[in-house]
């Protein structure tokens, strides 16, 4: 056999990966560790299997700033204001495209926006749903918050309410996760539980996961349906895509990068391992139908793809819907993208299916 790779395989492969291909064992330390496998540096081209909307995305350069790292609450105020002012360019165009009427609001006391669509399904009146929304528990403050939102209302035919929870320097943890739990327990005291849905992405996605811990933990009645997209569910960064996809993923680029930096300032010490901050430490058991969505470029896919093995180990209904191509979240950048429409009326769908009518 050595001979056979020193001489036909030679115009293949490197001699070292030969002594890997023959030797079982070579990729284990002498310990019976595993060692890391070196992969060499490629070029990673936009595929041709999406739409023209979403190769533009996916070949965009890494985000602006992906390695600016504010340590305080202070020091995040002018880039969320920076990028929050980005968004809010393009809400009106999308809410004329998406058909959708959108209302600023106070209940018990947080800020939240309804979203309701032009047109309600008779299957959906009477229902609602509660939108988190991502933006690593540091951006994304009042209307940038809402393309999210207006997605789901206007692909899925759902009214929506959305919480505008307090973040840094306004407060910390557990400020999200007790706005959410505020609003929801506003909503049941009208609205069957089992009418209800709650979803979001990133951040909210994780918000989606806690305020079902936290539910659990209060003896609330749970939602019908969930849908927690690509969550952040383990803040501690573990996981293998964590590795496979940094630089790949040209949103949140790295685990160490902007969003992690967001997240400890949020936490503000707080133990990140805790579950309502990571969400896959949790105990998952008798949380309802979820369906979950990721990318194949996506720094969070791990984090998806866990909270998915999680919750069927707990022997919870879950769907987990993983795109082409996209990186963190971007199922939800271009509404004119047949990608997103696909996207959030399988979350409809999937929430027809399973609230109560």
């Amino acid at each position: 056999m050595a001979g056979f790779c020193s001489g036909g395989l030679r115009i293949f492969a490197s001699v070292s990966l030969c002594v890997v291909a023959l030797s079982p064992r070579a990729g284990l330390a002498q310990s019976g560790e595993a060692v890391a496998l070196q992969v060499p540096a490629k070029s990673v081209p936009v595929p041709s299997t999406v739409s023209p909307q979403l190769a533009k995305i996916v070949g965009a350069p890494l985000r602006n700033g992906w390695d600016i790292l504010p340590k305080t609450g202070e020091e995040w105020v002018p880039i969320v204001q920076a990028t929050a002012a980005a968004t809010l360019k393009n809400i009106p165009a999308m809410q004329e495209r998406l058909h959708v009427k959108v209302e600023k609001t106070t209940i018990d006391g947080v800020r939240a926006f309804i979203i309701t669509p032009e047109t309600i399904s008779p299957q959906n009146q009477g229902r609602v749903l509660l939108h988190m929304h991502g933006g690593c528990y540091v951006l994304n403050p009042g209307e940038a918050a809402l393309p999210e939102a207006m997605f789901m209302a206007g692909f899925g035919g759902f009214k929506v309410v959305s919480v505008d929870y307090r973040m840094p320097p306004e407060a910390y943890f557990p400020a999200a996760l007790d706005d959410g739990m505020t609003v929801y327990k506003s909503l049941i005291k009208t609205t069957d539980p089992k009418k209800i849905a709650v979803f979001g992405s990133s951040a909210g996605g994780a918000l989606t996961l806690e305020m079902m811990l936290k539910a659990k933990q209060d003896g609330l009645p749970l939602p019908g349906a969930i849908a927690p997209g690509t969550p952040m569910s383990d803040v501690t960064k573990v996981g293998d895509t964590f590795v496979t996809n940094a630089k790949l993923d040209n949103v949140l680029v790295s685990p160490d990068g902007f969003c992690d930096a967001g997240t400890v300032v949020y936490a503000k010490g707080h133990d990140l391992k805790d579950p309502l901050l990571s969400p896959v430490y949790g105990d998952m058991t008798g949380f309802p139908p979820t369906i979950l969505t990721s990318g194949t470029r996506d720094l969070l896919l791990s984090n998806t793809v866990r909270v998915h093995r999680k919750l069927r180990q707990a022997h919870v209904e879950a769907q987990l819907q993983v795109f082409e191509a996209q990186s963190h979240a971007q199922y939800y950048r271009d509404d004119t993208s047949p990608e997103a429409k696909e996207a959030f009326q399988e979350i409809a769908f999937f929430f027809d299916q399973h609230l109560a009518k």
